[in-house]
């Protein structure tokens, strides 16, 4: 049980695809713990393995009242409808832009025991279902911005402290 530092925009890890998990053991309990540990503060509603670091395709989520995790998720459902919602990131700290979104999201996947796992959500628990399965592809929330929003968005970036090739 720990909280974990986070990676941040520009790290490499953060724009690689994560590996299916493929043994279901303690270390994987840890690192869901972890994931859990982590994203458990206020202010915070998903946290995907890369984020701390590691390359699995494993989340975190805490929206209101509905906490949990998913691994290996697949989304399986987006809504038609969508909206456009102020969305920011773990990994790009103090940045908010609006980013459209789907307002349904039904995740698949499995807990740590390998049994199925059903999550569904609407409204921002939709935006942190699709982000953080977005993060497990290697897609992070600014690759969805207009292009304007995006540059705007870099821009911002490259001058905080925390960009990664700024360490």
């Amino acid at each position: 049980m720990a909280v974990r530092e986070l990676r941040y925009f520009g790290d490499p890890v953060l724009k690689s695809p994560a590996d299916p998990v493929t043994r279901f053991d303690k270390s994987l309990e840890s690192l869901v713990t972890d994931l859990l540990d982590t994203v458990d503060a206020p202010g915070r509603a998903g946290l995907a393995a890369p984020q701390i670091g590691v390359s699995l395709r494993v989340f975190s989520y805490r929206v209101g009242d509905r906490v949990g995790y998913v691994v290996n998720p697949e989304i399986v459902e987006l809504s038609e409808e969508t909206h456009e919602i102020d969305e920011g990131c773990l990994s790009v700290p103090e940045l908010w832009f609006p980013t459209r979104r789907a307002k349904h999201t039904v995740v698949r996947g499995v807990d740590v025991r390998n049994e199925p796992v059903t999550v569904a959500g609407d409204d921002v628990l939709a935006q942190c279902l699709q982000h953080e399965t977005d993060h497990l592809d290697g897609v992070l929330y600014l690759d969805r911005l207009t292009a304007d929003r995006k540059r705007t968005a870099l821009r911002e970036a490259r001058q905080r402290d925390w960009f990664w090739s700024r360490r």
